[in-house]
């Protein structure tokens, strides 16, 4: 039900701005608007993209918890979405979500509301003794060897 009425009532307050701002700048200003936040949101989309990207890199190589990087991975790509939708609305909280702040605390907020019910590893999923080889063995003794016995072991 809360989809539902998220999809009914965002589309009549992005109508609503539309009139408002269009009645207040005129049609080709308002569109010129509309145009820019799509480039501006599609540029930095792309630059804190790869500024993300490269905490993740880092959080991998120092073998941190990548779950914030990604976190705030996902939430460029939604205000990405919303920075191409046209409106408003959707542009401020697309910008909104561009600043890392305010995605440290959205992040923090979800997070504090999240329960992880279970957790496995995958090394965690097979039994100790799989790692562990039966086997026999002879030791065989050093003995120096000829200039005929090296050439013989080149050739082969």
């Amino acid at each position: 039900m809360r989809l539902f009425l998220l999809f009914l009532l965002v589309p009549l307050c992005e109508i609503a701005l539309f009139i408002q701002v269009g009645g207040a700048i005129g049609l080709g200003l308002t569109l010129a608007i509309v145009i820019l936040t799509a480039v501006l949101g599609a540029a930095l989309v792309r630059s804190q993209g790869l500024l993300v990207l490269s905490e993740l890199r880092e959080s991998f190589h120092d073998l941190k918890d990548p779950t914030e990087p990604l976190a705030h991975g996902a939430m460029i790509l939604f205000s990405g979405a919303l920075l191409l939708t046209p409106g408003f609305l959707t542009d401020t909280i697309g910008l909104s979500m561009m600043i890392p702040t305010v995605r440290g605390a959205v992040f923090r907020f979800v997070r504090e509301r999240m329960v992880v019910q279970g957790f496995s590893h995958a090394s965690s999923a097979r039994p100790p003794e799989a790692d562990v080889v039966d086997g026999e063995f002879e030791e065989v003794p050093d003995e120096p060897l000829d200039q005929r016995g090296i050439e013989r072991r080149r050739t082969l």
